[in-house]
């Protein structure tokens, strides 16, 4: 069983301003066919089935590509010879010490929030309960 398509290629992570060593394009491969149907299985989660969005609309599909982009930019920095971004860090004194926490130090493939709202795939739902009953026929 085999891959559907991917949302992007690796031209398309390049032509973002990502440039890539012969080594990362090979894994951006492979991270591009799996983003795509991470993205879809997440889609299909919440009933929106992001194949035939993007081929009604032109615009959703662009919305799509930058959304697997982003999320094998951020795998493949991760997983880069230079060190990922620290999101937490602390140091010490006299002893010396430094403990640090790297953003996507597993090299995992993740859309963010406001990435899957972009798409309508996650929604902000909201909703009221009424505390206080009121029954206006009283008798």
């Amino acid at each position: 069983m085999g891959y559907r398509s991917s949302y992007a290629d690796v031209n398309d992570i390049i032509a973002f301003g990502r440039q890539l060593t012969a080594r990362e394009q090979d894994i951006a491969v492979s991270f591009l066919l799996t983003a795509s149907a991470k993205l879809r299985v997440t889609a299909e989660r919440y009933g929106v089935d992001i194949d035939a969005k993007a081929a009604e609309n032109e615009d959703y599909a662009a919305v799509v590509k930058e959304t697997v982009i982003k999320s094998v930019i951020r795998a493949l920095d991760s997983a880069a010879d230079t060190s990922p971004p620290a999101v937490q860090a602390s140091q010490s004194a006299m002893g010396y010490s430094v403990s640090m926490t790297y953003l996507n130090s597993g090299q995992s493939l993740y859309f963010l929030k406001n990435e899957l709202k972009d798409l309508g795939i996650l929604r902000q739902r909201w909703g009221a309960l009424e505390v206080y009953e009121t029954n206006e026929n009283h008798n």
